[in-house]
């Protein structure tokens, strides 16, 4: 007999459809992002400065930044819970993940609205 492990069984569509939203979002701003580097003039310091002072910029890179680090917790999670089988350390490895990218949204929101 087959005895199953129902560990995060429930995650199936809703992950696959978060991967899916996530990559298109992040397809699209690198779209949006590369004609704005390709329409630019020059890439210094002043440029670059310029380039992110619209707000609708800003909301767009924190937007794609928000979606990527959704995206890695799926995947990261996704990977743990298929091959780490000690309860505890994927436990450990989910704060440890989870603190990170908590602290990388705060460090984007910090750079994006210090420019």
């Amino acid at each position: 007999m087959v005895e199953r492990q129902t560990v995060g069984a429930h995650y199936g569509l809703r992950d696959w459809l978060a991967q899916r939203v996530t990559a298109i979002v992040m397809a699209l701003y690198t779209l949006l992002f590369l004609a704005l580097l390709i329409g630019a003039p020059k890439l210094d310091f002043a440029a670059w400065r310029q380039l992110f002072a619209p707000q609708w910029l800003k909301l767009a890179t924190l937007l794609f930044l928000l979606s990527l680090y959704y995206h890695a917790w799926v995947g990261v999670r996704n990977i743990v819970m298929d091959y780490v089988k000690s309860s505890s350390l994927r436990l450990a490895l989910y704060v440890i993940v989870i603190a990170a990218l908590i602290v990388y949204a705060g460090w984007s929101v910090q750079i994006l609205w210090s420019v």
